[in-house]
């Protein structure tokens, strides 16, 4: 069956099984690698993406059930060369080794901070929770999410949205 997703602000239309899921469209279909297969189970949180601004494991979500939703992907973060502020964080707090978990940790810290601009260290982990770190940075983790949001309150009290 053929499928319209909207991804990263623009319409791709693909042909799609039943069973497919949103993981294998954005890698296979429209070339998006940045999310990536972990568990297959919606475990690990290496998939996540924002649906609607909602953390979402694209692994367990079938792509049919898309149509008329906002996909953004770990590649639809930056504007330009210039990356988004919970990037630049978590590049900052030297939040990774391997990088696997990255792009799924980065999307869950963007909708924290979409709900939360002034999450606790509970409101971290909790949000951050079953997002898997095989490398143990989780004290980085946490160090980045802290800089995104106080990165991201004072460019909001300036004026600039992002």
């Amino acid at each position: 069956m053929r499928v319209t997703l909207r991804v990263n602000g623009r319409m791709h239309d693909v042909d799609v099984e039943p069973e497919d899921t949103l993981l294998s469209v954005l890698r296979s279909d429209l070339g998006l690698t940045g999310s990536k297969f972990g568990c297959g189970e919606g475990q690990c949180g290496a998939c996540t993406v924002l649906v609607d601004g909602q953390a979402m494991r694209s692994c367990v979500l079938r792509v049919d059930a898309l149509a008329s939703k906002e996909v953004t992907t770990i590649e639809g973060l930056a504007q330009g060369e210039r990356l988004h502020p919970v990037q630049e964080a978590f590049l900052d707090a030297e939040a990774f080794q391997c990088g696997y978990c990255t792009p799924g940790m980065v999307m869950a810290t963007v909708a924290l901070l979409r709900a939360n601009a002034r999450p606790s260290a509970q409101d971290i982990a909790r949000a951050m929770d079953r997002n898997v770190c095989r490398c143990g940075t989780y004290s980085r983790i946490v160090k980045a999410v802290q800089i995104a949001a106080e990165r991201t309150r004072a460019t909001s009290s300036a004026g600039v949205s992002r």
